[in-house]
């Protein structure tokens, strides 16, 4: 019976370690100093960075459910999705070979892979109006869906294995403000331009600025780099735009109706 509770101790007392390290341990733990502000800080930061990776697995899962169940990717721009998908591979990437806790990145993993789903589906159902026929939606290719999937899996395979250098992805990353803010401008002028958000989903838009809101704090404190910081500033103010866009023409729709 001793020897169980003194294992569970022991693993309680290395997965605390891991989660906030040792002299913060000590403190809540051993001197029950749970005013420590430095050790708070760590606390709260990697709580947040945990629950960031734990909803980033289904974040962007409303929006793809949305473009199957309908059958359609009207409203989503192609081009700001892979511009988005770019920042969130290189900023993945740079995590990766730069060995920050995974807690500080962790999410850039699943938003990769369904923002990919994203860009696929909305390949292979076609996302746009024909010009001839604009009651008609242009369609798509499974081929150029496949295609797609496999030249970005070569890149990112290329990217995280340690073939690119490290110089080359902190210039992806600083790259990654202009790019997000330019993705994002395109996808709010075609929503103005249409006086609607199509497809879009307010659920993944609203999960995605809150994250990228709580992603600034969390890597203030976890890599203290000035560029992954004013990258989540840059993606909150552009996530923030689009969801407040997603609220207006959704009230607007319903008036109207």
């Amino acid at each position: 019976m001793v020897s169980v509770m003194d294992d569970a101790s022991g693993l309680l007392k290395n997965l605390s370690v891991s989660l906030f390290k040792e002299q913060c341990h000590d403190a809540f733990f051993v001197e029950f100093d749970f005013f420590n502000m430095d050790c708070v800080k760590i606390a709260v930061s990697k709580m947040l960075g945990i629950g960031i990776i734990a909803g980033s697995m289904l974040v962007k899962v409303p929006q793809i459910l949305k473009i199957m169940s309908n059958k359609s990717a009207e409203g989503i721009s192609i081009s700001s999705v892979c511009m988005e998908l770019f920042a969130i591979t290189a900023s993945l990437a740079y995590s990766f070979i730069s060995k920050f806790p995974f807690s500080a990145w962790g999410e850039g993993l699943f938003l990769a892979l369904q923002t990919c789903a994203i860009a696929a589906l909305a390949l292979f159902y076609g996302s746009g109006r024909s010009k001839k026929s604009p009651q008609k939606e242009t369609g798509g290719s499974a081929a150029n869906a496949l295609v797609f999937v496999a030249v970005y899996c070569v890149m990112l395979y290329v990217l995280m294995s340690g073939m690119t250098s490290i110089e080359i992805l902190r210039g992806m990353q600083a790259s990654n403000v202009p790019l997000i803010l330019l993705g994002k401008s395109i996808q709010a002028v075609a929503n103005y331009n249409r006086q609607s958000t199509g497809q879009l989903s307010a659920v993944t838009l609203g999960l995605l600025f809150v994250g990228s809101l709580a992603r600034i704090f969390t890597s203030i404190q976890e890599t203290g780099d000035k560029v992954l910081v004013v990258t989540y500033m840059a993606a909150s103010t552009a996530n923030g735009v689009i969801f407040a866009q997603i609220l207006y023409y959704g009230r607007k729709h319903v008036k109207s109706e």
